[in-house]
């Protein structure tokens, strides 16, 4: 069987005790799906239709970049929860099934960037399971919204946390199965099920798209599942293509010394692009596996997301711009007549509040092509030129009754409260307002307020 999730914990970065090579010729020891699936015209339920995502050829991108070889897009982000992990759930959860280690009335708990939520979540949905999903702060307000709408429990874990930290999305999820019965973690980071759907079907699916011939792909590391999956398959049918694994800049999983494939040696920071990256090795994860890794940055990655929206009309995420960005670069060592695919994981529904959004870029430093910063007149302009709203300031011993007629009378407006000392020592929404002072330890100095908002817009202006 090939789900290995148990009742009993392990860390989520032991080493793989898997013996595959491409030459190894023995039964393979897992269970395994055939390829093609059949489609039916009616499906049962939206379960059926996870899988089957097109290939399509990217051309506005490949011409800019000078490329002379095909550049290929699976859209991982068509499928029903909007990524590449709808497969990894569907099948973590039928592998459990089968093996008798999830049943009816159970819950599942997953520490997860958010896409494997949504899927486990849907999963969940049609199969009537109580489902937890835990995951950091970072992670989009939308993928939030897409798990309480799928009816999921969530728990939000500080994104500085680290992996083996008990205050991490994975401390916590060890925390919440221990002190909830009848509970299970598949466990997407040691689950064989999770490079197991990818070696089954996306790698056939793929394969069957290109006739057999594949020179390159290019995808984005995060439990190692996709990209572990695929690259075997491709590995045994096609064993001369080059293997490109994608690792955003704050990450550790891309190797240093190429040759060695040793995790970097460098400490964590943090990075924007969500659902790829990691700060320890996940056990599914297999370096060897590899032949060249791209270390991906937010600025590109969103730039190049963005350009696949306007110019190919694909609305993919941060993940999907980091991967074709990387393939961008290494596609430019293939010939005419040669194919690099590369993997889109998930879709712009996930980030309408962030890169989609030019205010957040603006807000970032990546302005774009449309705000070359050679060009912004605004940023040596002085503060009190902005279009500010009066403060509002109260005391501390005001009641309850009448902080709220100042609402009313302000809607919209921060409300500062000060102390005896007449020192502003709270506001509401903190991280949304900013007051403009003459002498910042007096509150009888401010001006005026301007909202984060107001001053986007102002600046996106000018």
């Amino acid at each position: 069987m090939s789900s290995n999730c148990s009742s009993t914990w392990a860390p989520p970065n032991r080493p793989s005790a898997c013996t595959w090579t491409s030459e190894n010729k023995l039964k393979s020891p897992h269970s395994h799906k055939l390829f093609p699936v059949k489609q039916e015209k009616i499906s049962t339920n939206i379960l059926q239709c996870i899988g089957s995502t097109p290939l399509v050829k990217l051309n506005v991108l490949v011409k800019e970049a000078g490329l002379k070889c095909e550049l290929l897009a699976k859209c991982e982000y068509l499928n029903p929860g909007g990524s590449v992990k709808d497969r990894i759930a569907i099948r973590m959860v039928e592998d459990a099934e089968a093996a008798g280690i999830l049943k009816p009335g159970m819950t599942l708990i997953e520490p997860t960037s958010g896409n494997t939520g949504i899927g486990l979540a849907m999963v969940a949905a049609v199969k009537g399971y109580h489902c937890i999903i835990v995951l950091p702060e970072k992670m989009s307000h939308e993928k939030i919204a897409v798990l309480k709408a799928l009816g999921a429990e969530i728990v939000r874990t500080p994104t500085e946390a680290s992996w083996d930290s008990p205050e991490s999305h994975i401390g916590v999820a060890k925390t919440l199965k221990e002190k909830i019965p009848n509970s299970i973690i598949l466990d997407q980071y040691q689950n064989l099920s999770n490079p197991l759907a990818h070696y089954d079907i996306t790698a056939e699916e793929i394969l069957d798209q290109c006739d057999g011939r594949v020179d390159m792909i290019v995808i984005g590391a995060g439990t190692g599942g996709s990209l572990t999956g695929v690259a075997r398959k491709l590995k045994e049918k096609c064993p001369e293509v080059k293997i490109i694994g994608v690792d955003p800049v704050g990450s550790t999983l891309a190797p240093v010394d190429q040759e060695s494939n040793e995790p970097e040696k460098h400490v964590a920071a943090h990075y924007e692009v969500e659902g790829i990256g990691y700060d320890f090795l996940p056990t599914v994860m297999d370096l060897s596996i590899v032949n060249s890794w791209v270390k991906s940055n937010d600025c590109d990655s969103f730039k190049i997301a963005r350009k696949l929206i306007r110019y190919e009309g694909l609305l993919c995420g941060g993940s999907s711009g980091a991967n074709v960005w990387a393939a961008l670069q290494k596609a430019k060592e293939l010939k005419e007549g040669q194919r690099c695919v590369v993997i889109l994981p998930d879709g712009v529904r996930n980030y309408m509040t962030k890169f989609l959004c030019e205010k957040w870029m603006i807000s970032h430093g990546w302005f774009g092509d449309e705000y070359p910063v050679a060009d912004c007149s605004w940023e040596e302009e002085e503060v009190n030129k902005l279009p500010m709203q009066t403060a509002i300031v109260v005391s501390n011993n005001t009641n309850y009754k009448d902080l709220f007629k100042h609402f009313k009378a302000h809607p919209g407006q921060p409300i500062y409260i000060h102390n005896e000392e007449r020192d502003i020592y709270k506001h509401f929404e903190s991280t949304e307002y900013v007051a403009v002072v003459k002498d910042k330890k007096n509150v009888d100095s401010i001006i005026g307020v301007i909202t984060r908002s107001a001053f986007l817009d102002y600046v996106a202006n000018c």
